[in-house]
């Protein structure tokens, strides 16, 4: 008994050979993803690499959230090429009274060759704030050179949590050679499926650092020296011939559908609004880059009556070549600068409709893929058209409209795709038409800023427009411009000029200039100009109450004390003081705004740092309120005039009493009353 409980017993502790099996296996499989997590781990105890997420807290501004310059590094393969973007902050908890808009797109979006208040989303803030003075918006820029549909789809699905309003998207250009793209240097395949697995890996570090070992290897071994003097638009293409309709050029497209179908729907889940642009691009003054040549059994017949053509439009006999360039398109219509000239014909015989045709088809042959094919924006068509909260901008059409006989030219294009700063401003027109449209802003009767009124008053730094110049020039000298004129375009005659001069040759940075040049006014007494300069540092940070206290004491100077009650109401919503408080309420006295000026005289009165006694002033303030509700009734009851202006007198506030006085004379040249406080107020 007791031997065979023994044999029990060993039998018992023996493992199972098919169990130790198992977990040999399972180990020897476990064990390198064990080994991974464990380096993962490590290198990020020590901190290596990237933190990618979109947003990190802004440096030095508590509760404030800004897009983080290393976000775009996981879209690139070489870092070398990576942008970073604006700084635009947000606050980390919302506001209840703030509108918040995210914009996502690539370089057109985010102002090139402009980039601050040259960009459309600083036209539409400035409109914005000006419309309604009362509310708050944060209308944050995310976008990026050099990118296309992966990092807007990549950046919606991040900034869903954020509570946004509305979020504008006007991408499409970049969909061959943005990074990811098709046909760019910087692509890691084809399969979006895959490229979006890719891009979630590369937030591990391990990864990370194996990408900056790749980037060392390919330096180390020379192959960088193959970008060496290449503007990064030429380092991006690897592919400089894709015709229309081949394989690759569906892939563009399908890659762009699928990106944007995702992102829209992700939206649409989250009851977001999207307002999606469609695409502009210059037409009739810009040659398509390259022209697929027809099959060798038509080339030489094709050729024959093309050189044909361009000879006789050279030599402006037109009839001559449009009968040989039609020729020629009738044998091969897949060549792009052959219906370039088509279109330059019909356009110069007044036939603007078929010139148009020839234009939007020339684009689309280019088989240098820099702008967008006609399918892309069909595609945005459709795609808004599924979906609840996605909203189309036309923008295509608002261009067209404002461009002579409906073609888009260097009327509102600097080169191939980017505005200049009218066409800016027509994308923030065309933006502000649909969120108006879609009710996320309501009209202003009160302050009311017409399209017109914007042109007149958006104050464009006349440093970015020089730099933006210069940038243009430059990049219409490289390829595949190679344009020859070799002007400069910043002539170092005025202060503004030279400003522009040593930022493009990087003597100053643009903060540090704009500061200089704003002493620089001020010595001069350059008051319009300082308060413009101080305007445009407002839509740079607003943020800062700094810049809106400037712009406000500037305007104040300058007697336009409309615009410094808006600019110190704005300035007390970031920091209420009592000095705001107190230069806002008689600011609002003098323009004959008591209604306005309580809450602020409340204020001062509540946090007075001050030996002053405003409550005589309340009282008035008070009086002329009652006062003005007559007058409303009567507007020229003479006898509440005269208290009016009295009352005004009595505060000390001689532009109100001004006011009133000459109404009263206006009414009754004779008025004893008036008579007097009109003497009191000439002899000062």
């Amino acid at each position: 008994m007791k031997k065979v409980q023994q044999n029990l017993a060993g039998t018992s502790m023996k493992p199972n050979s098919r169990t130790r099996k198992l977990a040999f296996k399972a180990i020897t499989i476990l064990l390198p993803f064990a080994v991974l997590a464990l380096i993962e781990i490590s290198l990020r105890i020590v901190h290596y690499g990237n933190n990618l997420d979109l947003f990190i807290e802004a440096p030095g501004k508590s509760g404030y959230l800004v897009l983080n310059p290393d976000a775009a590094k996981r879209y690139f393969v070489n870092q070398a090429f990576v942008p970073t973007g604006n700084s635009e902050l947000f606050r980390k908890i919302k506001d209840k009274s703030t509108l918040r808009i995210f914009v996502l797109g690539e370089s057109t979006t985010i102002g090139y060759p402009y980039f601050h208040n040259g960009s459309f989303h600083r036209w539409l803030l400035y409109r914005l704030m000006h419309e309604f003075p009362d509310r708050q918006f944060e209308i944050i820029n995310l976008s990026l050179t050099a990118v296309n549909s992966y990092t807007v789809s990549g950046f919606a699905k991040e900034l869903v949590k954020f509570e946004p309003d509305a979020v504008l998207i006007y991408s499409g250009h970049n969909e061959y050679y943005g990074t990811l793209g098709v046909g760019s240097t910087s692509k890691v395949g084809s399969n979006p499926h895959v490229i979006k697995f890719l891009l979630q890996l590369r937030q591990l570090r391990i990864v990370q650092g194996l990408t900056a070992l790749l980037g060392f290897t390919r330096s180390s071994s020379g192959l960088a020296k193959e970008y060496s003097g290449q503007t990064l638009m030429q380092r991006m293409v690897a592919d400089q011939k894709i015709p229309y309709g081949s394989p690759l050029f569906e892939k563009g497209i399908d890659q762009f559908i699928s990106n944007m179908d995702q992102t829209l729907d992700l939206f649409d889940r989250n009851h977001i609004p999207v307002f999606v642009s469609n695409l502009v691009s210059n037409e009739d003054d810009l040659k398509p880059f390259v022209s697929i040549l027809p099959v060798k059994d038509t080339l030489a017949r094709f050729n024959y009556y093309y050189e044909l053509g361009v000879n006789a439009f050279n030599h402006d006999s037109l009839d001559e070549a449009t009968r040989y360039l039609k020729s020629a398109n009738k044998i091969y219509g897949g060549h792009a600068l052959c219906n370039y000239y088509l279109g330059k014909l019909t356009y110069r015989q007044g036939s603007y409709i078929e010139a148009k045709e020839y234009f939007t088809k020339a684009k689309d042959l280019d088989g240098l893929r820099f702008r967008a094919p006609t399918q892309i924006n069909n595609a945005i068509i459709k795609l808004c058209g599924k979906y609840k909260y996605a909203h189309l901008v036309d923008t295509k059409a608002a261009f067209d409209s404002s461009s002579t006989n409906q073609i888009i030219g260097n009327g509102l294009m600097l080169e191939h795709v980017h505005p200049n700063l009218m066409g800016f401003a027509i994308i923030s027109n065309a933006f502000y038409e649909s969120l108006r449209r879609e009710h996320i802003i309501s009209g202003s009767k009160d302050n009311d800023v017409t399209f017109q009124k914007l042109l007149m008053n958006m104050p464009i730094n006349a440093v970015d427009s020089l730099i933006g110049i210069d940038r243009i020039k430059k990049l219409k000298q490289s390829w595949p411009f190679n344009e020859t004129n070799s002007k400069d375009s910043i002539k170092m005659q005025t202060e503004e000029e030279r400003m522009a001069n040593s930022i493009v040759n990087e003597y100053r940075k643009w903060p540090s200039a704009m500061n200089e040049l704003y002493d620089y006014y001020v010595s001069r007494n350059e008051w319009i100009k300082a308060k413009t300069l101080m305007e445009s540092l407002v839509l740079e940070h607003p943020t800062e109450a700094y810049f809106y206290d400037k712009a406000a004491n500037i305007s104040g100077k300058l007697g336009n004390y409309e615009d410094a009650a808006f600019y110190f109401r704005r300035g007390f919503y970031i920091s209420p003081t009592f000095e705001y408080a107190r230069m806002l309420f008689v600011i609002y006295l003098k323009l004959d705004k008591p209604i306005d000026a309580m809450p602020y005289l409340n204020y001062a009165i509540q946090n007075n740092t001050s030996n002053l006694n405003f409550l005589p002033v309340r009282k008035y303030a008070g009086q002329i309120i009652d006062l003005q509700k007559e007058i409303a009734i009567d507007s020229l009851n003479l006898p509440v005039l005269n208290l009016i202006a009295s009352t005004y007198m009595m505060m000390g506030n001689r532009e109100g009493a001004s006011k009133y006085v000459e109404k009263i004379l206006k009414a009754d040249p004779k008025n004893k009353n008036a008579l007097i406080l009109f003497e009191q107020l000439r002899k000062g």
